[in-house]
């Protein structure tokens, strides 16, 4: 399985390999309408307004990256005026966008990415997940004929809840898996999440240890 080193149990998965906490997004305008309206959000077309997409998705991003682009996933407006164009909705637990630049992730070129809850993908053109996954060296968490997922927990450090104050353990996990919604397709990116650290366990209780065996009386001989 995927380590992930130091915290309470992460969240659960989807028999389609997905995080679960991801809310479809409503997508209540068409296309064209979704373009002309982008050219009055100047905000999201300042350069430096742009994600590195290919940062996030290789693991060389940190959480408060993927956390500023929560603004873009939540508004189809800032997605298109920053070159996302949102794709019909294959997939329950998926949010998908086309590319207008394709982005180059572990040298694989693609214009098509999603996101699900804490993790961003790209969709590449291998039919098989498994050459990628050893290239970059990833564990076996599920490995049958209809299902593949590797992964790697790349970074796992102390932080604190930028909002709370409270400790938490940073996690970065790498993972290549495939979906049965998307066939020929590889998934390939990087979940970012804040996690609690474990409790710590109670301390057992120290059992003495036995005192030497009293002796053995001989029984005594004659009447």
């Amino acid at each position: 399985m995927i380590a992930r080193c130091g915290r309470k149990a992460s969240r659960p998965v989807h028999q389609d390999g997905l995080t679960g906490n991801a809310s479809p997004m409503k997508k209540t305008l068409s296309i064209a309408s979704l373009l002309l309206a982008a050219t009055s959000v100047h905000a999201a077309d300042a350069p430096g307004a742009r994600p590195d997409l290919a940062a996030l998705l290789e693991c060389r991003a940190r959480v408060a990256d993927f956390a500023a682009l929560q603004p873009v996933l939540e508004d189809p407006l800032k997605a298109v005026a920053l070159g996302w164009r949102p794709l019909p909705q294959a997939n329950l637990f998926m949010t998908e966008y086309e590319l207008t630049t394709p982005v180059t992730v572990f040298g694989h070129a693609t214009s098509q990415i999603a996101f699900s809850g804490p993790s961003v993908m790209a969709l590449l053109d291998l039919p098989d997940p498994r050459p990628l996954a050893k290239q970059l060296q990833l564990e076996e968490g599920v490995d049958t004929a209809d299902k593949v997922m590797y992964g790697r927990e790349v970074l796992s450090q102390d932080t604190t809840d930028p909002k709370t104050g409270e400790p938490m353990i940073e996690s970065i996990v790498l993972s290549v898996s495939n979906v049965k919604s998307h066939p020929g397709k590889t998934l390939a990116g990087c979940s970012y999440s804040l996690d609690l650290p474990e409790e710590p366990q109670p301390e057992a209780p120290a059992i003495p240890a036995p005192g030497p065996a009293a002796p053995v009386k001989a029984p005594s001989g004659g009447r």
